[in-house]
């Protein structure tokens, strides 16, 4: 009788010392982990990225504030995705790399929704951004503009972008759906692995929306401008022009690198979903992770080394570059460099004709050497 009531009052102990324990109550479950060399590689990665991922980034910003001649309506966009990227390793990089430094996630159910919020929030600013600058690519030298730039489409575009992915990120922390952790267990991202009708439709719109058609935009402009590029290369290049172009391959291969990026993990988590359970193991689902996460290192790198306005701007911030004759030009006027698109009606063919402003021309003619070897205006 009395052994019965030990065990009795054991069993009850156990129950309630499970129901009062915090980090069994908030901590959402993980099935499996990685060994402990793991989890000490994965924060290498993560606070590899977590470093250079915000200073690469907070350098652009620096830029775009100290040099006015990178104000202009096109860097808006490039502006909004070093924004994202930098409060991603900010506000989100962060949290992983202190929960893989010690094996588990740290902030429980609250901060697994604040973190995959914040990261599903941000990738989708970078992404809409990106179709926004291939259609601002293809408008530019496909369609004539007379009134030259304007800073009133892209901030409108820049806000646009993030009223998009508010829209498509917000419905999981009201009901549809959930944030959960992923992979290590030291992440959070949409709840891949639930297995319900309702989870499954926010899942497949979330891709149809925020990764499908804006990847089908992109390759129609970009596949559009190629084609009118490869048809006018007999035309004479001008200065002007060949900016253009430069301007158009830096975005086509910011586009390629975000790809690249993230359709790993897209298909991952697309085999999480519609798959056999656990046929993700976390290693194989870490390194998709960390591919996507890698995105915000490599962006303001392409922005600084492929433009040649970023990278005469970056050298004169850090003092590696003296102005002289031989560096060439600083900036080339091509606000009316335009390719007009004509379809002949009595054939299938499309004849591309390169139309340069005579006032832009005369400008530049006119203009003396040394003002065009001046460095870039920097405020004080």
């Amino acid at each position: 009788m009395d052994l019965r009531m030990l065990s009795g009052q054991a069993a009850l102990n156990y129950s309630f010392n499970l129901t009062e324990d915090p980090e069994q109550v908030d901590t959402p479950t993980v099935p499996e982990t990685l060994s402990p060399t793991g989890f000490v590689v994965l924060s290498v990665f993560l606070g590899f990225i977590m470093t250079f991922g915000f200073l690469n980034n907070f350098i652009v910003l620096i830029l775009f504030c100290k040099f006015k001649k990178l104000r202009t309506p096109v860097n808006m966009l490039l502006l909004n995705i070093s924004v994202s990227d930098m409060l991603v390793c900010l506000f989100g990089t962060t949290l992983s790399f202190a929960s893989s430094i010690r094996g588990r996630w740290l902030l429980g159910r609250s901060g697994c929704s604040w973190y995959g919020f914040i990261n599903s929030c941000f990738g989708i600013v970078s992404l809409i951004s990106l179709v926004i600058l291939s259609y601002d690519r293809y408008s530019t030298l496909t369609v004539y503009n007379k009134r030259g730039p304007s800073y009133r489409k892209p901030l409108l575009a820049v806000g646009g972008s993030w009223l998009y992915s508010l829209f498509w990120t917000v419905p999981p922390l009201l009901g549809w759906s959930s944030y959960d952790t992923e992979g290590a267990g030291t992440s959070c991202s949409v709840s891949w692995t639930l297995r319900s009708a309702q989870s499954h439709a926010y899942i497949i719109c979330l891709f149809i929306f925020c990764l499908g058609l804006p990847v089908l935009v992109m390759i129609y402009c970009y596949s559009r401008l190629l084609l009118a590029v490869k048809q006018v290369g007999k035309i004479r290049k001008t200065a002007a022009r060949r900016r253009e172009y430069h301007i158009l391959f830096m975005v086509l291969t910011t586009a390629a690198c975000y790809l690249l990026c993230w359709m790993p993990y897209g298909v991952v988590a697309m085999m999480a979903t519609f798959g056999p359970p656990n046929i993700i193991s976390p290693v194989a689902s870490v390194v998709p992770s960390l591919l996507a996460k890698s995105s915000t290192v490599i962006n303001p790198l392409i922005y600084i080394l492929m433009n040649k306005q970023f990278y005469r701007c970056f050298l004169v911030l850090f003092h590696c570059n003296h102005w002289s004759a031989e560096n060439g030009n600083t900036s080339m006027p091509s606000k009316t460099t335009v390719i007009q698109l004509n379809r002949r009606v009595y054939s299938n063919t499309v004849a591309c004709t390169a139309q340069i402003s005579n006032a832009t021309l005369n400008q530049f003619s006119s203009t003396p050497a040394s003002k065009r070897t001046n460095p870039p205006e920097a405020t004080t």
